[in-house]
C-alpha cells in the first residue's frame, strides 16, 4: 500500500528505538541527521499532523475497526485480522511512522520551538506528542519515551510503563497549554502548514483539554475524583462540532484519505454487513447509509460510505460529539446523577448525526425512540458507551471505549476472546530485545486501566 499525504518535503530522522519497516522510511530516512537549527518548522509540523493522521486512518484504523467489529473481511490478509490472526510484523509500519515519522520529527521541532522562544510552535508540538503518545499506549501499553529521541547515542531505549506515560501525557499537555496561553507567541507562527487548526492558539488548547478529558475518563472506572477532573476538563474543551481536532485530507489520488487509498487497492474490507453494520440496518439507525453504503455505489465499490470513505475525507482526532458523551459518563461515574447524564447522552447523539448530515427529522424520531438511560448508572454507562462505539466509527478510540466499558457486547469471531492490545513490532524484538517487554499475547498483559 502507498502512503501518500498532502506534504511536499519529508524529514524524517533515526530515533532511539528501532523502525526499520515503515511505509516510506527506507527511502526517506537521513542517515546524517541535520543541524536542528536548518530544519524549518512548517515542514516539521506538515509532516508530524499529515503522518499521524494517515496512521491513525490507516493500520489503526483498520486493525482496530476489525477487531471491535466495526467494520469486517473473509478474505485475504484482512480476513486474517478478523480471526485475529496478527504477527509482531504486521505492527512494523504503524510503529514505525509513529516513532519516526511523527514523534522523532516531533521532538526535533520541539526543540528547535524551545531554543527559538516560539511558544506557538512549542505548545503545538507538546500537543501532539501528547495525542501521539496517548493513542500508542492505549494500543501499546508500555512504549520507551524518556530514552527515545537521542540518535546514536541511545540506540536501545527503555520502556515506560503506560501508567507512568499517562503522567507525562498529562505534563506536556499542562506545558502546552501555558504557551500557547503566552503573551509572547514567538516571532515565528503556524500558518496553513498547520492542516488541523491553521495556527488558531485557542482551538489548540481546547484539544489539549480534550486529550486531558480522555485521560481521566480512561481511568475513571470505579474511581469517581477521574470522572470529576474529566468533566473539569471537557468544560474547557469543545463547544461545538467546528472546533473537532481533525485532518482533511486532499482530492487528488496521490494525497487522499488512507481509507479511500486501501479501498482502491485492496477492497477486502466489508462495511455494510459487519456486525455494527447490520445492527445499524436492523435498529433502523439513520446513520447506517451514511456509514456505508449498502448498494455498492460508493466511489470504490465497497459499500462504505463518504463521510469517511471520499478521497477528501478527513481523519478525526477528538470530536465535539466524543466529549459530550464522555460527560454523560463522567457524571454517571462522578455522581450517580442518571437525569443529569441524560440531557450530555442526548446531545451527544443529536451532534454526531448533525456531524454526519442526517435529517434533523430523523434525528427527532431516532432520539424520541433511544434516549431513554437506564436508572442504575451502571447499565446507564453500558448504554451510553454503546452509543459512543457508533459516533467513535473508524476510530482507534473505540477499541479503548469498548475495552475499558465491555460495551456493547460483542461475540468473538472466532475462540473464546477478543484481543486486549497490540503486539510489539518484529523491529523491537530483532534490535532492542533487551528492553521489550516479556512477551505477550495479543490477549494477555492489558493496559492498566482494562480492568
Amino acid at each position: 500500500m502507498k502512503f501518500n499525504i498532502p506534504v511536499l518535503i519529508f524529514v524524517v530522522i533515526l530515533i532511539g528505538t528501532s523502525c526499520k519497516k515503515t511505509f516510506f522510511t527506507d527511502v526517506n530516512v537521513n542517515t546524517n541527521a541535520p543541524d536542528a537549527g536548518s530544519i524549518v518548522p512548517r515542514v516539521l509540523l506538515s509532516t508530524v499532523e499529515g503522518t499521524l493522521a494517515y496512521t491513525q486512518g490507516g493500520d489503526l484504523s483498520r486493525y482496530t475497526s476489525l477487531i471491535t467489529q466495526q467494520t469486517a473481511s473473509t478474505s485475504r490478509q484482512a480476513g486474517g485480522y478478523y480471526q485475529y490472526t496478527f504477527t509482531s510484523v504486521d505492527f512494523d509500519s504503524p510503529w514505525g511512522n509513529l516513532y519516526t515519522s511523527v514523534m522523532q520529527n516531533n521532538k526535533t521541532l520541539m526543540q528547535i520551538a524551545d531554543s527559538k522562544g516560539n511558544n506557538r510552535y512549542s505548545g503545538i508540538s507538546r500537543i501532539l506528542m501528547a495525542y501521539t503518545l496517548q493513542m500508542s499506549v492505549d494500543m501499546w501499553g508500555s512504549i520507551p519515551y524518556s530514552e527515545a529521541f537521542q540518535g546514536a547515542t541511545k540506540l536501545q531505549s527503555k520502556y515506560d510503563t503506560d501508567k507512568a506515560l499517562y503522567d507525562t501525557i498529562n505534563s506536556l499537555l499542562t506545558v502546552a497549554i501555558s504557551q500557547l496561553g503566552s503573551a509572547n507567541p514567538g516571532v515565528l507562527l503556524p500558518g496553513s502548514e498547520d492542516v488541523i487548526y491553521g495556527g488558531n492558539a485557542a482551538k489548540w488548547i481546547k484539544f489539549a483539554h480534550a486529550i486531558k478529558a480522555r485521560l481521566f475518563i480512561h481511568q475513571s472506572k470505579g474511581l469517581p475524583a477521574m470522572a470529576t477532573n474529566a468533566l473539569a476538563e471537557i468544560s474547557q474543551s469543545f463547544t461545538s462540532n467546528a472546533e473537532n481536532a481533525k485532518y482533511a485530507f486532499g482530492s487528488t489520488e496521490t494525497s487522499a484519505n488512507p481509507w479511500y487509498q486501501f479501498n482502491q487497492q485492496r477492497g477486502d474490507i466489508s462495511f455494510d454487513d459487519s456486525p455494527l453494520g447490520v445492527k445499524l440496518a436492523a435498529t433502523k439507525d439513520p446513520r447506517y447509509k451514511i456509514l456505508t453504503t449498502p448498494d455498492l455505489k460508493d466511489v470504490n465499490q465497497v459499500g462504505m460510505g463518504a463521510y469517511y470513505g471520499e478521497g477528501n475525507a478527513p481523519v478525526e482526532l477528538i470530536a465535539y460529539d466524543e466529549l459530550l458523551f464522555m460527560k454523560a459518563e463522567a457524571t454517571l461515574t462522578a455522581t450517580g446523577d442518571v437525569a443529569g447524564a441524560q440531557s450530555f447522552y442526548v446531545s451527544a447523539i443529536r451532534k454526531n448525526m448533525e456531524k454526519l448530515g442526517v435529517a434533523s427529522e430523523a434525528i427527532d424520531t431516532f432520539v424520541t425512540t433511544n434516549s431513554m438511560l437506564r436508572l442504575v448508572p451502571t447499565a446507564a454507562i453500558a448504554q451510553v458507551a454503546a452509543q459512543e462505539f457508533i459516533a467513535l466509527y473508524l476510530n482507534p478510540e473505540a477499541f479503548t471505549l469498548w475495552r475499558r466499558t465491555n460495551s456493547p457486547t460483542l461475540t468473538p469471531i472466532i475462540g473464546a476472546n477478543i484481543p486486549r492490545r497490540f503486539l510489539y513490532p518484529q523491529t523491537e524484538y530483532s534490535y532492542n530485545s533487551t528492553n521489550v517487554p516479556a512477551s505477550t499475547t495479543l490477549f494477555a498483559t492489558r493496559i492498566f486501566w482494562d480492568k
